[in-house]
Order: structure tokens, then C-alpha cells, then sequence
């Protein structure tokens, strides 16, 4: 099959298949509708949303404690949706990763995948993470990885944002 002058071979569209629930392409609809877009350009602008809120994983020297941010940020949705075990999660994040200076241990991966009162109680037991106790769990959780795997100052003040704001609500109440 030729293609078309400039139109290279990675410019081509293809067609995936996915299976959905009643539910979600009710959901996908009503939005479709509510925006007066066609479901195929809610669909795109979802995969192309995913693909850039998690970049990290396209990068192949993104590695080690580079990943934990994406992994405490969608945490939750990762753990429902892909039920991913651990010993998925420790390879993909040290994906053999020869820095030891980035390596993550497998006890940190396994408070990545429990859930929120697990992790909890599992902080509770670290004496390291003692000193970041946090009302909020994903708080607590960043700002103990923040200091033991000495991760960049951006995601601190992300961190320190989410603290300002549970300030403010507790002062307020």
C-alpha cells in the first residue's frame, strides 16, 4: 500500500478496539454530547491526556526513583484499573537499573500498592517516616520518598502547595 506524499509511516492513524462496560460508554457519550464532539475526539483527547500526564514512562532513562512521583500520583487508579503485583511494579521502576543511587526498595513498591489504611499503618512502623507524618496518606507517603530517595525540589512544592491547602481548610473549619 503507498502512501501518501507527506504523510511519513508514523503519521498514519490506526484502529484499536477496547471493550467497555454499559456504564463507561453511557458516561463517554453524555460527555461526547454535552461537549458536541464525536466519541472518537473525546476518546483521543482521553489517550493523548494519559500520554502526557505520564510522559515518564515513554523515556527510558526515566528510571528508579525518577517513577515514584507518577506512581504516587496515580497510585490509586494504577492499583484498581491494572492491578499490578509487585514484582511488576519493582521491574518496571528499577527496570534493571545499575544506579544504585536511584534503586528503589521492594518495601517502598509494596507501600505504593497498598491500600490507603495499609500504608498507613506500614508509615507507622518506619521510624524515617515518622518525622513526614501527614494527615493526608499520599502526603505522607511523597514527602517520606521526597527525603529518602532525595527526589526534585518540584515535586516538594507540589507537596508544599497540598500541605498550604490543608492548612487553610483546617483553619477555616
Amino acid at each position: 500500500m503507498s502512501s501518501s506524499p507527506g504523510i511519513t509511516e508514523g503519521d498514519k492513524k490506526q484502529i484499536v478496539s477496547m471493550r467497555l462496560n454499559n456504564h463507561d460508554r453511557n458516561a463517554i457519550q453524555t460527555m461526547a454530547s454535552r461537549l458536541f464532539v464525536r466519541e472518537a475526539e473525546l476518546y483521543r483527547f482521553a489517550v493523548s491526556n494519559l500520554l502526557n500526564r505520564m510522559y515518564q514512562l515513554h523515556d527510558m532513562d526515566c528510571t528508579g526513583s525518577d517513577l515514584l512521583p507518577l506512581f504516587i500520583e496515580f497510585r490509586e487508579e494504577l492499583n484498581q484499573n491494572l492491578g499490578l503485583k509487585k514484582q511488576q511494579l519493582f521491574k518496571i521502576i528499577n527496570n534493571g537499573n545499575a544506579n544504585p543511587d536511584k534503586f528503589v526498595a521492594m518495601a517502598d513498591i509494596e507501600l505504593i500498592l497498598l491500600p490507603q489504611h495499609l500504608v498507613r499503618q506500614r508509615l507507622l512502623q518506619i521510624d524515617a517516616a515518622l518525622a513526614f507524618k501527614q494527615l493526608d496518606i499520599n502526603t505522607w507517603l511523597k514527602s517520606y520518598f521526597i527525603a529518602k530517595y532525595s527526589l526534585p525540589e518540584f515535586i516538594k512544592e507540589d507537596l508544599d502547595t497540598a500541605e498550604a491547602e490543608v492548612e487553610l481548610v483546617l483553619v477555616t473549619k
